[in-house]
């Protein structure tokens, strides 16, 4: 996610979805700062947070669920307990059956780290690839940005 496609990644106003998160006291490492799988778990966190609550997900009984393909977070400053990292939520891209997640994560003013999820919506029984259907297209519309113009 270079920015290209939807925006710098430094452009608050380019996420629609914002949540904050405190960062716990065993998040630290023994170099005293937020260790990397920590970046990771908040966004997966935000993600399914999303998902539950605004785009109406049940994680339970379901038809579908979604299976995390490929992710990726690229690391810009560190972090340290008991910092509040302010988590940004867009959609890069929404197809069929696969949706990518674009995040960014901020400590006040700076730019801690930004990755992706891309997550692949399967039937909840044979794990085959299922339409992404309401509730849960027209909320991931909401998030997703126009495409720049050709």
């Amino acid at each position: 996610m270079n920015g290209a496609v939807n925006g710098p990644v430094n452009d608050r106003a380019a996420y629609r979805h914002w949540r904050d998160v405190p960062t716990r006291w065993k998040d630290n490492d023994v170099y005293g700062h937020v260790n990397n799988v920590v970046h990771y778990s908040l966004m997966d966190t935000v993600i399914n947070t999303w998902l539950i609550e605004e785009a109406g997900l049940d994680i339970h009984e379901g038809p579908a669920i979604g299976l995390c393909v490929e992710s990726r977070c690229s690391y810009r400053a560190s972090v340290s307990f008991p910092q509040v990292i302010s988590v940004g939520l867009r959609i890069g891209h929404l197809g069929r059956s696969s949706v990518r997640y674009e995040l960014a994560l901020f400590a006040g003013d700076t730019l801690v780290a930004e990755g992706d999820f891309t997550h692949v919506f399967v039937d909840r029984h044979t794990r085959r690839p299922v339409e992404i259907g309401p509730p849960l297209r027209p909320a991931m519309e909401r998030l997703l940005l126009p495409s720049p113009p050709a």
